[in-house]
């Protein structure tokens, strides 16, 4: 029998509610949200999957191709990629068929709205693994994924700006349209679209900048970030290190060279890195749940980035570290795809919250 969605808070709750532990204004009674269908709880989140997979899939393709990886390994995990997005994008859209309201009220939430941009940018993601193997199919996917991550964009900017957003419901999350702009030019370049990547970067780079200071502002003088939403953290990663890829694309590519921006990127992302491994005993505590995806594609990310960077510095020292970027990376992914199929499999990963 299907019920309401889970409650949802407007994105005007007052943290004077939270506080108290009363409901915020507008949200839907608990007591609805119990029960139901385990395809009503289909969480938007979802998407981070193929986000994850198939950074990992780039990063190895790319050690494959400088730091003399088997080219196996990527193609595989990229292939595993496809499939997991068609595999999530039909169960999401069965869960918009059959429970509109449960999608419309997600997109309201002033969390998981901004979730909705991951299923561009798992489309823009593998754009780049279609276009060795299948142009028309890449090219379609870019094309797509372009236009609904522009539209996603704009539309949650303009929620951001007209509503009465609480500095409280703000997290990393808030990232994933905004510098999800900055992976167009991956593939944008290579198909010879330059002014379109070169919107898309300057759009993604200069918000990141702007909220990337809201963020540390909310991060360190606000209430903590809840522990379910602590693996967010890692998206800081992500901004600096796509940024390095997709600068270099635009600088010219493999035929480019290393200024001080790319430098720059490079450094913060890794300075970043570093900050998150002194937190690890932090990170360690936090029950699993489908905001764990949040560690995997920043991991990915800085692991592309630094391949990419020690090989055009030819540093033995930034290979070693790309190295082991690269295995950590993948022992995330694993861990979190193992701790994904023990929910699914055992009847946790599709539940209210």
């Amino acid at each position: 029998m299907s019920q309401s969605p889970p409650p949802v808070p407007t994105p005007a709750a007052a943290p004077a509610d939270a506080a108290a532990g009363a409901p915020p204004a507008g949200a839907i009674p608990a007591a609805t949200a119990t029960a139901g269908p385990w395809l009503m709880h289909v969480p938007v989140p979802l998407f981070a999957v193929v986000m994850g997979v198939t950074g990992l899939g780039i990063a190895w393709r790319k050690a494959a191709h400088v730091l003399h990886a088997p080219a196996a390994v990527g193609e595989g995990i990229l292939a595993l990629a496809g499939v997991l997005f068609v595999a999530i994008a039909a169960l999401y859209a069965a869960k918009a068929l059959r429970f509109p309201k449960a999608v419309a009220h997600e997109f309201g939430h002033p969390v998981r709205a901004n979730f909705f941009p991951a299923v561009s940018i798992g489309m823009l993601l593998l754009s780049i693994a279609a276009l060795p193997h299948a142009h028309g199919l890449a090219v379609a996917l870019w094309g797509l994924g372009a236009a609904i991550h522009l539209t996603l964009t704009v539309t949650l900017l303009k929620r951001w700006i007209l509503r009465d957003v609480e500095l409280v419901h703000s997290n990393p999350a808030w990232f994933i349209p905004i510098v999800g702009n900055i992976i167009v030019p991956l593939t944008g370049m290579q198909l010879g679209q330059v002014e379109v990547s070169w919107f898309f970067f300057s759009v993604g780079l200069v918000f990141w900048l702007v909220l990337l200071t809201v963020m540390i502002y909310r991060i360190i003088f606000h209430a903590p970030l809840p522990v379910k939403l602590l693996p967010t953290l890692f998206i800081l990663l992500a901004p600096p290190s796509v940024g390095y890829l997709s600068y270099m694309g635009l600088a010219g590519g493999e035929a480019a060279a290393l200024d001080g921006f790319a430098r720059v990127l490079v450094y913060i992302a890794l300075f970043k890195a570093l900050l998150l491994l002194a937190m690890a005993p932090t990170f360690l505590k936090v029950p699993f749940a489908v905001s764990w995806w949040a560690f995997t594609f920043p991991s990915a990310a800085l692991a592309a980035a630094t391949i990419d960077y020690a090989a055009r510095t030819g540093s033995p020292v930034l290979a070693a570290v790309a190295w082991a970027l690269l295995a950590a990376a993948t022992a995330i992914i694993a861990t979190v795809f193992v701790r994904t199929l023990r929910a699914l499999v055992g009847g946790h990963l599709f539940v209210p919250e």
